[in-house]
């Protein structure tokens, strides 16, 4: 079965399964638990239909203290609504558990029971370092250690003090797989790509990291709360 998706088949689906909300774009605020859609049929519910107010988003996006660290607040009134963690209408026809990364999109969903998917903002790897296909979730882990692959250490000669045979970089607030990472396998071999968090609320959204999908610490600790074990993840180029 061909496990990629374009971004027509994509829009295609979202048409088809949610023709309700297609339209133009707003030009105002749109009142309570209405519904917002941009011109490239990508939407996304309004701020005050997704949490009752600011005040959600506060705690939503605020400061956290887990496993010892403390994660500053996002300043989420700097980014684009659309990548503010929300529930959705599922577009992605997938079973109940299977995590969906739109790459065209910079979305990640995670289907639910019912029709509903939670759909989170990401940052996604630059032209040439991506990666699409079927794959599961076979290993999570909490304030994980990053260890550069051998490949990247060669791009990046500053890297070597945190190779495999260094022992890697530390848990820590900079290090690049944030609070949480989800390792992807495929065919029983770890693909090197990772769904993990990120210090850098401001790349969300954008294409910048080395191959993995980043999402914003504090969606990425909310992800790993709701991912069963063995959970199958698709990634649409």
């Amino acid at each position: 079965m061909n496990t990629s998706f374009s971004r027509r088949g994509f829009l295609s689906l979202l048409g088809a399964g949610t023709a309700s909300l297609a339209g133009c774009a707003s030009t105002g605020p749109a009142p309570s638990g209405s519904v917002i859609t941009y011109r490239d049929g990508v939407s996304f519910r309004s701020p005050d239909a997704m949490a009752d107010g600011p005040s959600d988003l506060e705690q939503m996006y605020g400061t956290v203290v887990d496993n010892g660290f403390v994660v500053p607040a996002i300043p989420y009134q700097q980014i684009n609504p659309r990548y503010y963690r929300q529930r959705v209408v599922d577009p992605t026809g997938e079973r109940p558990g299977t995590i969906v990364v739109d790459t065209p999109s910079r979305f990640l969903y995670l289907v639910e029971p019912g029709g509903s998917a939670m759909r989170y903002g990401v940052g996604i790897g630059r032209e040439g370092f991506s990666w699409s296909g079927e794959g599961v979730i076979q290993w999570r882990q909490k304030w994980p250690k990053w260890t550069p692959p051998d490949e990247m250490v060669a791009r990046q000669p500053e890297l070597v003090k945190y190779s495999a045979k260094n022992g890697g970089m530390p848990p820590g607030l900079t290090n690049p797989l944030g609070a949480r990472a989800l390792y992807i396998f495929q065919n029983g071999q770890d693909t090197l790509y990772r769904l993990h968090g990120s210090p850098e609320w401001n790349s969300i959204g954008k294409a910048v990291s080395s191959g993995c999908v980043r999402l914003m610490n504090q969606d990425i600790i909310d992800l790993y709360e709701r991912v069963p074990e063995k959970a199958r993840v698709l990634v649409w180029q």
